[in-house]
């Protein structure tokens, strides 16, 4: 259901409902208008600011976000490389992971036909336990079907590279700054409002397919992006 709500919202953000800015009517008021209680509603609407469509204001509301300067980040690197390479032990938490009909966004990032699946799991990621991030990664089902749960949660790019032999290209990627929302916050034993960083990332193989679509969520003051010129 907060995926339908999802796409609702986004529908009517690009049909011009709501323009760059506008606040959108509160949890309470949308949740009568689909009919749905505060928490899918609210489950929709993080959904949305997650993928930097919408964004919170503190004590104002939640607006539709405006478009942010873009800074070039190149590469794709596994969280587990990323972890090892800097001597730390990684490790995850599988906190869901189901298969399920994507959302509108979904479909764009990935370029999937409305009937497609898809695997839509979330982690959080540990270096020395100490927890990272919290990522939402989404994969087009035909891609890893014939996988384990484990060999997708423990390392799903050794997992693609390795056992399905596909070879990784490059990657888009967008970083923001946002605030830790109660949940983010309680997984990632900090405080509610505290700063993080969000990263929405869609990878591709070498010939041009993308292949994961993840939202991930970085405590600001355990992890920094480094770019080189």
């Amino acid at each position: 259901m907060y995926i339908q709500i999802h796409n609702q919202i986004k529908q009517d953000i690009e049909a011009g409902k709501w323009k760059i800015g506008d606040r959108i009517p509160s949890e309470r008021d949308l949740a009568v208008t689909f009919g749905v209680s505060r928490m899918t509603l609210r489950q929709a609407v993080q959904t949305l600011v997650d993928e930097g469509v919408l964004e919170r204001r503190i004590g104002a509301g939640t607006y539709v976000a405006s478009q942010k300067v873009q800074e070039k980040v190149s590469g794709v690197t596994s969280f587990t490389d990323l972890m090892l390479a800097q001597g730390k032990q990684p490790s995850s938490k599988t906190i869901s992971y189901h298969v399920a009909k994507p959302s509108l966004s979904e479909i764009e990032k990935l370029k999937l036909p409305e009937d497609a699946q898809v695997l839509r799991m979330e982690r959080i990621r540990y270096a020395d336990d100490v927890p990272i991030s919290f990522e939402v990664a989404t994969v087009p089902y035909s891609l890893i079907s014939s996988f384990s749960k484990s060999e997708v949660t423990r390392s799903f790019y050794h997992t693609l590279e390795h056992k399905g032999q596909y070879i990784l290209g490059g990657a888009q990627q967008t970083v923001s700054a946002m605030l830790a929302s109660e949940r983010i916050a309680e997984y990632l034993d900090i405080k509610r409002n505290e700063p993080i960083l969000r990263l929405r990332q869609v990878s591709f193989l070498q010939d041009g397919q993308p292949f994961e679509y993840v939202r991930t969520q970085y405590v600001g003051t355990r992890f920094e992006f480094y770019l080189e010129r």
